[in-house]
């Protein structure tokens, strides 16, 4: 089944955090059928009061249409999977007696293990997007944006002739209303860049509570980012991905600049006293240590304070 860009398509958010309410929001802002599903309490306030979007370049509230019910997804066009790691298995298994099969789903989470994940469960074309967005909620309708905005997306297997018109159809919606959007012929590469960045700052982030600017202000902590970083290109290595150590730390150089007032969602989650990702960033690479033999105790020791913080939530 191609996906095409209509004006009458329905488009939901599964799972309605910052990115989800970010990329949603930007389309709902244009006049797009979106419905975000979302927990009761947040979908309660997005259909009372509308999506506040407090952004770089413009400050609105979008009116919206929201539900806790998946059974809305039976008319799907276009998913926006935007679910925390941890919840993907599970939600795809909820979901895969409702979405009809015209359904496209794009990825748009952290982690690298989601595509798989959703692709054994559900028989629709499961696409993935680099995210590069730094937003935050602040209570339950408004959606803080602290910098980029853009995405890369491409699909994970070899392409056939309706993936690529998918991903074209997809980067036609977004370029639309603002959002930059690029295929990749190499998304798996680029996936394990944006995993490198989630690596190299979200634990770190959550333990001290502190934005991305303010952690590398300080020598101790850039050491330690690039140690968790030596380790990382060396799984990647083995993981067919070749990155070397400059190009890596020029990248989070970047995003430290680019992404300074934000805070990771790993500490998002942490301060709001819910479980992480962990285990899909720093925790990932530490499984595929043990697979390959090889030592990662940078990684596992961002990974066992994190661990340790969410032993403390209720």
């Amino acid at each position: 089944m191609i996906y095409k860009t209509q004006s009458n398509q329905k488009i939901y958010v599964l799972g309605a955090g910052a990115v989800g309410c970010y990329f949603g929001g930007m389309l709902a802002r244009a006049h797009h059928d979106v419905t975000f599903v979302a927990r009761p309490e947040r979908a309660a306030a997005l259909n009372a009061y509308g999506l506040e979007l407090d952004c770089k370049t413009f400050h609105e509230t979008v009116k919206v249409r929201a539900s806790s019910n998946l059974s809305v997804l039976s008319d799907a066009d276009l998913v926006l999977l935007s679910v925390k790691s941890l919840d993907t298995e599970r939600t795809m298994a909820d979901v895969k007696s409702i979405l009809p099969s015209k359904a496209v789903i794009l990825s748009v989470q952290n982690g690298i293990a989601n595509i798989d994940i959703a692709s054994k469960i559900v028989a629709n074309p499961v696409y993935a997007a680099v995210v590069y967005v730094a937003a935050g909620m602040v209570g339950h309708r408004t959606m803080k944006h602290h910098g980029r905005g853009e995405l890369l997306i491409g699909d994970m297997k070899e392409s056939t002739l309706g993936d690529d018109q998918n991903l074209k159809e997809i980067c036609k919606l977004f370029e639309v209303v603002d959002v930059p959007c690029a295929i990749s012929p190499q998304i798996k590469r680029e996936m394990w860049l944006k995993f490198l960045v989630n690596c190299s700052f979200n634990a770190i982030s959550g333990i001290g509570q502190i934005t991305y600017g303010d952690m590398v202000k300080s020598p101790d902590t850039v050491k330690l980012i690039e140690e968790i970083v030596k380790e990382f290109v060396t799984i990647a290595a083995l993981e067919e991905v070749n990155i070397t150590i400059s190009e890596a730390l020029a990248i989070n150089d970047a995003i430290a600049t680019t992404m300074a007032t934000q805070v990771s969602s790993t500490a998002q989650d942490l301060a709001k006293n819910k479980m992480t990702e962990i285990d899909f960033l720093n925790g990932y690479i530490i499984e595929l240590g043990k697979q390959y033999g090889i030592a990662t105790p940078y990684n596992e020791s961002v990974y066992a304070l994190v661990k340790m913080m969410e032993s403390q939530v209720r």
